[in-house]
């Protein structure tokens, strides 16, 4: 179907001239209206998926730090406990007869008079 063609005329007045150019100005506008609309909506989405990637990576990072800061509080308990095993052999290596009795068992540290026999901890063949 082609194009619809108008049998009115058109009359020449300043009024319709005056109307033609408030019509333009009224298409003009709509353009530019939508063309800024346009312009908001991409700058709003680029805003929210530039935050919502930088929230997701801040999660993640979170996370990392979470269970990196979760290694280190275990970490933190071996060594207090380590501490207080150390500092309960600093308190017998303070004893005199503690620090005898391993130079003998570990070191064969010997009296006068006294003879060592090392028994070994093997089961016999037998």
């Amino acid at each position: 179907m082609g194009r619809r063609q108008h049998k009115v005329t058109r009359i020449n007045s300043t009024y319709m001239n005056q109307y033609d150019a408030h019509v333009e100005r009224q298409r003009k506008r709509k353009r530019l209206l939508r063309r800024r609309l346009t312009l908001f909506a991409i700058v709003t989405v680029l805003t929210f998926f530039t935050l919502f990637t930088y929230h997701i990576n801040q999660r993640a990072l979170y996370a990392e730090k979470q269970s990196q800061y979760e290694e280190l509080e275990q970490e933190i308990r071996t060594l207090k406990v380590e501490e207080q095993s150390l500092l309960e052999e600093i308190n017998l290596l303070e004893d005199e007869s503690y620090v005898l009795r391993i130079a003998k068992t570990n070191y064969f540290f010997t009296d006068e008079g006294e003879i060592v026999f090392k028994l070994t901890e093997e089961e016999p063949a037998y």
